[in-house]
């Protein structure tokens, strides 16, 4: 089998709270007729969505006429060609975690098996999920806590909340302490949110890397007893060092890693010993092989993996076959309560998410598809769909 032809498009639409709701689709074309479909991040609706389009076109030079069965050899003849003009880094990560994906399913429709099989079996048929919570345009405690509820009652046994950026004390945009006024807002909030769901439900809570070191501490210590699923990036994930000494100062769960892209940086993550847990992107980590190989290596550390995840139903399957093949996986996250039309963009075995699960595809490849006629109508900024 040899790949002729590689494709790619945007989709998405702005939507509050969403974060993640742009997405980069690969689709790679065979002799045999066989057509895989992988997702990988754009960079997010903060930007024009297109450098990983752009960045796949330019490395479809390199692909035309390799065997996509040979997928780890074509990783790394992208990574090595690219050493030197960044393929380490975004946006060129990004579309060789697409390309990645897309070969996987086109491997799983030739052979007629889901990716997971592929992968060396699964350890577990659901994938848990945590689902990443917003109270909406207020700061109110109650709201948080009300809205906790909310989502537990549909069926997530994990909620996790953001609490960087408050509106209430902040004394400064650009500097990252939190004042009297600002840090005990925040302990106020996740302590309300855990008084409403109780010890039976696994709370985390996300600092967006906005907080300096002796603020992060601070929080750290102070929601010891809370005993959170984690904290994450309390300070921002770029000083390893910094990490490391938050984690050193408490019993407080840390986790991080969302914007850390091949196993080489997670290998010097774990040799600093600046984590808990783990929360690879696998939309934008390297692809399916580089995900398995990241939480193959975290298990040597005994580190549980739980993946940041703001893909399509798509892409989130494809976390979801990674996460059935490791036996550290942790929860994954679930970012699209705020996305009405998430559910419909892709065909497969609906509801994608059902009480507070995600089940692993049996069908092959990966399991589900685009939908064409809903994906042409949410096309981003002005793009054409595939050929």
């Amino acid at each position: 089998m040899k790949i002729t032809d590689v494709q790619a498009c945007v989709i998405g639409r702005q939507e509050p709270h969403s974060g993640g709701s742009v997405w980069t689709f690969v689709r790679i074309y065979t002799d045999e007729g066989i057509v895989g479909t992988g997702e990988c991040n754009s960079g997010g609706p903060g930007y024009s969505g297109f450098a990983t389009k752009y960045a796949i076109l330019e490395i479809k030079r390199h692909l035309i006429g390799e065997d996509p069965f040979n997928v780890n050899k074509v990783y790394e003849k992208l990574r090595r060609v690219g050493r030197y003009g960044g393929s380490m880094h975004a946006p060129l990560i990004f579309a060789m975690t697409g390309i990645d994906n897309a070969m996987y399913d086109i491997m799983g429709k030739a052979l007629n098996v889901p990716i997971y099989k592929l992968l060396g079996g699964k350890f577990r048929d659901k994938i848990r999920l945590y689902a990443d919570c917003h109270a909406g345009e207020t700061d109110d405690a109650k709201a948080y806590a009300a809205k906790a509820l909310e989502v537990v009652g549909k069926g997530f046994s994990a909620v996790k909340f953001d609490v960087d950026n408050t509106g209430t004390g902040k004394l400064d945009q650009y500097n990252w302490t939190a004042g009297a006024e600002e840090m005990t807002h925040v302990i106020e909030l996740i302590e309300g949110i855990r008084e409403a769901v109780g010890y039976k439900i696994d709370l985390a809570i996300d600092c967006h890397g906005q907080f300096d070191l002796p603020s992060a501490i601070t929080l750290a210590k102070a929601v010891e007893p809370l005993r959170l699923l984690w904290l994450e990036e309390p300070v921002p994930a770029e000083n390893l060092d910094s990490l490391a000494m938050v984690k050193a100062s408490s019993s407080t769960v840390i986790c991080t890693g969302e914007n850390l892209y091949t196993r080489f940086e997670f290998l010097e993550l774990f040799n600093k010993k600046a984590t808990d847990v783990i929360m690879p992107d696998l939309a934008k980590a390297g692809g399916i092989a580089e995900g398995k190989r990241i939480a193959d290596l975290a298990d040597a550390y005994y580190i549980p993996i739980a993946p940041h995840n703001v893909s399509s139903p798509l892409g989130m399957m494809s976390a979801c076959h990674v996460m059935a093949s490791v036996p550290n996986f942790l929860l994954l996250e679930f970012h699209a309560m705020d996305i009405p039309w998430w559910n419909d963009l892709c065909d497969g075995d609906h509801p994608f998410v059902e009480n507070g699960y995600m089940t692993v595809s049996e069908r092959p490849g990966t399991g589900v598809e685009l939908n064409d006629a809903a994906a042409k109508k949410l096309l981003w900024g002005g793009d054409t769909y595939f050929d």
